[in-house]
């Protein structure tokens, strides 16, 4: 594992999590790793073959931008690819770097770094890669159309950009944004009883339709406690969801149109139905 540095010192993630400006991503993704087996894994490569529409991923660089638990770093290699995984947190880092200790120990075809997709000094040294994978990331940057715009250059002409980006319900979102100001502005005490609140709002019977459209956003296709189709879980994603901060939004159409002025068309859109959660992009650089 690499700390990635350049001429100008960006913001130290641990002191942002302490002044509670941020969400501790790699602690969730830490507890995460001990659910994560191989049926989980399998399922992260399904969801990329689905996606990208392909059988294998031999011969091309795959980058994957705030790797966090290093799920999809594990499946793009498992496909094949030569992996570059980078995240902000140094614990998501820390988790990264763990599953490719125990999936590709000797492998030198996977890098793991640490570095924020803002420093664009930093990203030039990477280079340029056939796949650039950023799934729910670059809204929790703190400045995520600087983070859209950044990985335009990362994308190698005749390239894919995959990314999803948190949908702009308006209102709804604007009071996500401070249910989640306050999830990190709290204790451990104040924070687990605003956790149980959503759930129960979510599991709540009264609230059909919101918890429908939860289910859509965190893509749950199996029964309670069980893999989803990408792999992860319920549980960690709830807390992700209900803790993740900074967070923005995005409409569909404000995202493409943005990667069509710079070159960019789309192949496949995923829509979480105008609900919350993230729309899924897969674009192709020209």
């Amino acid at each position: 594992m690499h700390r990635l540095s350049g001429p100008e010192p960006t913001p130290d993630a641990r002191s942002e999590i302490r002044a509670g400006e941020r969400f501790a991503f790699g602690n969730n993704w830490s507890h995460f790793l001990e659910l994560l087996d191989d049926t989980r894994i399998t399922e992260a490569v399904e969801s990329l073959t689905a996606m990208l529409h392909v059988d294998h991923l031999h011969g091309q660089r795959f980058l994957d931008i705030g790797s966090g638990s290093g799920l999809f770093s594990v499946a793009a290699r498992r496909l094949g690819a030569a992996v570059v995984s980078f995240d902000y947190d140094p614990s998501s880092v820390a988790c990264t770097a763990e599953l490719r200790r125990r999936h590709s120990r000797e492998d030198d075809s996977w890098q793991v770094l640490e570095g924020s997709v803002l420093d664009r000094t930093l990203l030039a040294t990477l280079g340029q890669f056939d796949i650039v994978y950023s799934w729910g990331v670059l809204h929790h940057t703190g400045d995520m159309w600087a983070a859209l715009s950044n990985v335009v250059d990362m994308v190698q002409p005749g390239g894919w950009l995959f990314i999803s980006i948190y949908n702009d319900q308006g209102g709804r979102s604007r009071a996500w944004l401070r249910i989640k100001r306050r999830y990190n502005a709290a204790g451990p005490v104040g924070r687990w009883v605003l956790l149980q609140a959503i759930d129960l709002a979510f599991r709540a019977r009264s609230l059909g339709p919101m918890r429908s459209a939860y289910r859509r956003a965190t893509r749950q296709s199996a029964p309670e406690g069980r893999a989803r189709r990408r792999g992860m879980d319920r549980h960690y994603d709830l807390i992700d969801w209900v803790g993740g901060y900074p967070f923005e939004v995005a409409k569909p159409e404000q995202v493409f149109d943005f990667y069509r002025e710079r070159g960019f068309v789309l192949e496949r859109l995923k829509t979480c139905a105008g609900g919350i959660g993230c729309n899924e992009y897969v674009l192709r650089k020209l």
